[in-house]
């Protein structure tokens, strides 16, 4: 990333702010643990969030001599001492230590219960981009009940809007409904944000230079990096081999219910395929998301059913599948990749929503000879059990929110396609059954629990 790039992604306005000064100022506050795939802005964020306090201390485990500052067998309060003094500060009024790549240091993943015990005054952070995998690996963890967690994912599209200074748009986009002379414009900052995608610094380079070339350049080098840590993720070459074609397989099953014996017209069985699929989602590059069957909560994912693949970043999927930026500018994402994009971005959209722990959104199946159906997303609203089904265009049955309908006894629904927003009352076709329809453009996926 160049520096003007640089600068422009510490500009951006993450809302994951907002819960870190809730974390400062709560009476309950614990040293924190920041979650998130590499490259979504972890580092950034928080050395943005340090211009507030009055002194930072910035340490890095991926440095030797960092890392060794833990490497002695001190109390908290000495090595805090050790730390100010090896990196010459003087601390003052409030103080944010930040430590990154945490996952290089047991020791340092160990002092974090005593950061919480015996120096509470001070406000400690950690994070690390292969955080969950190498603790695995290492037989790390994090002392229970003396940290806390958030999540932190690539851009929504509300801070890309905000990240581009589309200024107007998200003052409409925060409206509740926005003015029907906004949807136009809206959708089509939608499709723009779908395709370029929400990784910080594939926003910044489309921010400075508005080429496609060099957005793609971008994710280029991003996924190379990700292949390239599958030696880290791997225990022996046979499983780099495995977590290798599951990256590289994944993109083209993505939105589609997978199966994991012969993933991506491999020979791999099933435990291989899964051990991969289940590392990539500790790393947070995709997601398994497994259906529920019932109709009341609690919902119970049925692990004996096959998983939806979600994949980290819209634009990360664009470019492994070669989606050009010439179809953002198509009339529909119906169009494009056979309107799984659409879900994909609905997923990303509503995945984001949960930074305080990580909850993948849910969908309803029934299966049963010639009686199948599936709604793609079932949300929880208070007690309310709400099917959303999301459609590409402007038309489409909803043939299974029906019948999710009729078997529930659900009064609402919700629609996200790609027309205007309107609120209807309906019947099912066949038992004639009442509901309320809500209609939902896609760019407002994120704000669905608003509207209902």
């Amino acid at each position: 990333m160049n520096m003007s790039e640089n600068t422009l992604t510490l500009g951006f306005n993450r809302k994951i702010i907002q819960s870190l000064r809730s974390w400062r100022h709560s009476a309950e506050r614990k040293p924190l643990v920041l979650r998130g795939c590499r490259q979504v802005g972890k580092t950034t964020v928080i050395k943005k969030f340090a211009a507030e306090f009055d002194t930072f201390i910035n340490l890095n485990l991926e440095i030797a001599g960092d890392r060794r500052l833990f490497e002695n067998d001190l109390g908290v309060k000495e090595l805090f001492s050790m730390i100010c003094f090896e990196k010459n500060i003087s601390p003052k009024g409030d103080v944010l230590v930040f430590i990154d790549e945490i996952q290089n240091s047991p020791n340092a993943v160990a002092q974090m219960r005593y950061f919480f015990e015996e120096l509470p005054e001070i406000f400690v952070i950690s994070a690390g981009s292969l955080l969950e995998i190498m603790m695995d690996m290492h037989k790390i963890s994090f002392p229970v009940g003396r940290v806390e967690y958030r999540y932190m994912f690539p851009l929504t599209f509300e801070e890309f809007l905000e990240a581009l200074d589309e200024n107007q748009a998200l003052g409409y986009f925060r409206q509740t409904p926005p003015p029907e002379f906004a949807h136009k414009r809206l959708s089509e900052l939608f499709r723009l944000y779908t395709f370029v995608g929400g990784m910080p610094e594939a926003v910044a380079r489309y921010k400075t230079t508005k080429d496609f070339v060099k957005v793609a350049a971008v994710y280029d080098n991003l996924f190379s990096a990700f292949k390239d840590d599958v030696t880290k993720y791997a225990k022996n070459p046979a499983e780099t081999n495995i977590i290798r074609h599951v990256i590289e397989s994944a993109p083209i099953e993505t939105g589609k219910r997978i199966t994991f014996e012969k993933f991506g017209n491999s020979g791999y069985k099933s435990k291989e395929i899964g051990n991969a699929l289940r590392t990539l989602e500790r790393a947070m590059i995709l997601y398994l998301r497994y259906p529920v069957t019932e109709f009341a909560l609690p919902f119970v994912p049925d692990l004996k059913l096959k998983p939806h693949l979600q994949f980290l970043d819209s634009g990360l999927l664009n470019h492994s599948l070669g989606i050009t930026g010439f179809f953002f500018k198509e009339d529909s994402l119906s169009d494009i990749y056979k309107g799984i994009l659409a879900e994909q971005i609905v997923a990303q959209e509503l995945l984001a929503l949960g930074e305080l722990k990580l909850e993948k959104p849910q969908f309803w199946v029934r299966e049963k000879k010639q009686s199948n159906a599936e709604v793609d997303f079932v949300i929880v609203k208070n007690t309310d059990c709400i099917p959303v089904e999301v459609k590409s265009g402007k038309t489409g049955t909803l043939r299974s929110l029906h019948s999710y309908i009729e078997n529930s006894g659900a009064e609402l629904a919700v629609r996200l396609y790609d027309g205007n927003y309107s609120v209807e009352e309906a019947v099912t076709p066949m038992q004639k059954k009442p509901y309320t329809l809500v209609n939902l453009p896609l760019y407002l996926a994120s704000r669905v629990h608003d509207f209902v």
